[in-house]
């Protein structure tokens, strides 16, 4: 699952990321942070002996199959998937029971999810994406700016998108600075005015 974590002070909002960049995850796809974590979604089939490609939501890709047995959306079918390599960016695996091409392609567009409980703790400032989509977001006087909608890394550093009710998004680096305050458990997150605006 992607992390993320906020830089202190010390760093500059637009210095090199710590870790890869990761993609885009925004509050549409991400499920119940109570309940599941998508780990990666079933993109096609491989070949004609049933491998599937798999875009990996995991820091590491082959983590895919790290937190224990996988499931769809729904959590009515249970998926026993082992990494057998990689093509272009995305993890190619074999699911027990699926021995051809056809069957492969009929999981093209399945989302693997596991428990939210499986997944490792964090440390630190650093945060999964799937715990901080859809906090409400607030300015230090407490007035609604809107919701948590997305992340973005492209290499300058994490930036977190806020999409008010009404109008565009607003993207703001993820650093202390400009995100003084997370509260996960009271699902806000607090945006500082930019300095110029203060």
């Amino acid at each position: 699952m992607a992390r993320v974590k906020r830089k202190p002070p010390t760093q500059a909002a637009f210095s090199a990321p710590d870790g890869s960049a990761a993609p885009a995850e925004t509050a549409d796809t991400a499920p119940s942070r109570t309940e599941t974590v998508c780990l990666g979604r079933i993109v096609g089939a491989h070949g004609v002996r049933g491998i599937v490609r798999v875009q990996s939501h995991t820091a590491n890709r082959d983590d895919l199959t790290a937190y224990g047995a996988l499931s769809d959306a729904s959590g009515t079918r249970r998926f026993t998937v082992t990494v057998t390599g990689h093509v272009r960016g995305l993890v190619l695996a074999r699911i027990e029971g699926v021995d051809d091409r056809d069957t492969a392609e009929a999981l093209r567009g399945t989302d693997l999810h596991v428990p939210r409980a499986a997944l490792p703790p964090t440390e630190g400032e650093e945060y999964y994406h799937v715990d901080l989509l859809g906090l409400s977001a607030e300015s230090e006087d407490g007035t609604a700016l809107g919701r948590v909608s997305a992340f973005h890394d492209h290499g300058a550093g994490p930036f977190v998108e806020i999409q008010p009710p009404d109008g565009p998004s607003t993207l703001v680096p993820f650093t202390r600075e400009h995100v003084p305050t997370i509260d996960i458990e009271a699902g806000r997150m607090v945006i500082a005015a930019p300095e110029d605006d203060a």
